[in-house]
């Protein structure tokens, strides 16, 4: 059973879902959240060697601002791809 292009006006057609400007918007909400965490974190490391601090809170605060970075591009695409398909209806 395949498909012809007539029958696709209930699909959604791909295109681009992220843009340049997008891209630089979370780019600085992720710079923001790693500046919050690795001063959030400072205080948690437990040494006292100022270079084991600075180490340990950056590593944590990079991994988590990674996952933060996904975050927001998953959220973007999806929210993406529903007004888009949203429009399509109508």
């Amino acid at each position: 059973m395949s498909q012809s292009s007539d029958s696709s006006s209930n699909e959604i057609k791909l295109t681009k879902l992220s843009s340049p400007v997008g891209m630089v918007v979370d780019a600085i909400l992720v710079i923001g959240f790693f500046v919050f965490l690795f001063g959030l974190l400072k205080s948690h490391v437990p040494s006292n060697n100022p270079l084991q601090i600075f180490l340990w809170a950056g590593l944590t605060a990079a991994c988590m601002s990674g996952v933060f970075w996904l975050a927001i591009q998953m959220f973007r695409v999806v929210l993406s791809a529903q007004l888009l398909a949203n429009k399509n209806k109508r």
